[in-house]
């Protein structure tokens, strides 16, 4: 049986080592969105696959649609169950000129216990702790047959990774999915995503002219299409509490079980934090409960832009020719994107059918199992590692691939999630640290020995 000091005397020797290879993919600008950054994803592939080749496996970089994906195996040479890690390696977009970076976003800086880059949390950092969770878990004698998957198309809602896995499904034949992917509540207490809110984009525009016009010569007469879909957008949703107004839109929520309301409520979830974390000032509600609820276990409808007139200092008086507002709902378990794309589009055409609905990003939401032994072998392996006894929760992002996954290669999908709110998932000063890193290494060499037992 793995020795968790002698993991803990393991993983801090391995340091200097985990911050080179962090640092070298960290400074690989892999944005998925941006076209010019192409080659720069494809670099990212091809140091991934290297470092799965100096980890002692195989890689290679497979061509998809869009991006390449990252496969590589390790083996021990036995009949134990495989076990598939993913993570992904594409990044969000990030610059210090538009944005209130403290560093070079594409620079990775150590201060103190603390990786300052875009990817060092969301998922490189992550990505490397699971991998070194498996050498450690290898050289300690555990048999370890892993599938790696590195995908490079995460943050672009993974448009090519299904098919390129169903094409390639035959070697990729796994026991389950064990993904890294995923954001604790809080430090102090272990949290494990039992859940991912799935999502469904939209873009509603307008047209009608083909100019500006003067307010004064046509104001009264024209149609002003930023205003039509600002009525819109309110009479599809009450802006102030969030609730959406398209009928049927909540026809198929499960609401949360008794114990994952308890669950929920012991994983350390403060309103404070989650405002401090977030830079709030305020929100719609103070009550711990419903803010989880209404992050984790319900669905919601957001604005995310609305591009339409003058934009410029001071007052243009004019009447815009065209305008357009960015939509997106995530989904919970049993919410159909399908089925709301239809909602919206019959709710647009019956109030405004001048308006043009296009479809952007879909993903189905994901519920995980909470009992059973895989369930088990994760509440282990985090307790083993970072001393207290983790609850499951639910994650209110979204990752396309789970699903694609749960789907095409017919097992579950499990998370052991590193990352904290602190953390910065998206945001400016993106970051990790050896805590949560090393403990990871940890964790997953724990996991893998458990489920190597089972």
């Amino acid at each position: 049986m793995l020795k968790k000091e002698s993991l803990k005397t393991y993983a801090s020797a391995q340091r200097s080592a985990f911050e080179t290879r962090l640092r070298q993919i960290v400074e690989i600008p892999s944005v998925s969105s941006e076209p010019d950054r192409k080659q720069d994803v494809r670099r990212a592939a091809e140091a991934g696959a290297g470092i799965i080749r100096e980890f002692g496996g195989e890689a290679r970089v497979v061509e998809t649609d869009g991006h390449p994906i990252v496969f590589g195996k390790i083996r021990s040479g036995n009949d134990s169950p495989v076990v598939t890690l993913y993570n992904h390696l594409d990044v969000q977009p990030a610059s210090r000129e538009t944005e209130p970076w403290d560093t070079d976003p594409f620079k990775f800086t150590v201060r103190g216990d603390r990786y300052f880059g875009r990817g060092t949390t969301d998922d490189k950092g992550p990505a490397l702790s699971a991998l070194w969770g498996v050498r450690a878990a290898r050289e300690a004698g555990v048999p370890v047959n892993m599938n790696i998957l590195w995908e490079l198309e995460e943050e672009v809602g993974s448009p090519s990774f299904e098919a390129t896995i169903r094409k390639h499904a035959g070697e990729l034949e796994t026991d389950h999915v064990i993904v890294s992917d995923t954001i604790w509540v809080s430090r102090n207490k272990p949290a494990c995503p039992a859940g991912l809110r799935g999502l469904q984009g939209f873009t509603l525009s307008l047209e009608v002219g083909q100019t500006d016009q003067h307010s004064g010569v046509t104001g009264g007469a024209a149609r002003n299409p930023i205003g039509e879909l600002a009525q819109l957008l309110s009479e599809m949703y009450d802006a102030k509490t969030g609730r959406v107004k398209i009928k049927g839109f909540y026809d198929d929520v499960e609401p949360p079980t008794k114990q994952e309301l308890q669950d929920f409520r012991n994983s350390g979830f403060s309103v404070a934090q989650f405002k401090k974390d977030h830079l709030f000032k305020s929100i719609r509600t103070n009550n711990p409960t419903d803010v989880m609820k209404r992050i984790w276990a319900m669905p919601t409808l957001e604005v995310h832009g609305l591009v339409g007139g003058y934009t410029g200092p001071g007052i243009k008086t004019i009447i815009p020719p065209r305008a357009e507002i960015k939509i997106s709902c995530r989904l919970v378990p049993n919410q159909d994107p399908k089925k709301i794309q239809k909602l919206v589009k019959a709710f647009v055409k019956k109030r405004n059918p001048d308006v043009k609905v296009t479809l952007e990003n879909s993903m189905y939401p994901y519920l995980a199992p909470t009992t059973g032994p895989l369930a088990d072998a994760v509440k282990d392996a985090m307790k083993f590692s970072f001393g207290r006894e983790p609850v499951f929760v639910r994650e209110g992002g979204s990752i396309g691939a789970v699903t694609s996954m749960e789907k095409v290669l017919k097992c579950p999908v499990m998370f052991l999630g590193l990352s904290l709110p602190e953390h910065g998932y998206h945001a400016p000063n993106e970051n990790y640290d050896w805590q949560q890193a090393s403990g990871g290494m940890v964790a997953f060499a724990r996991y893998f020995e458990n489920v190597a037992n089972m």
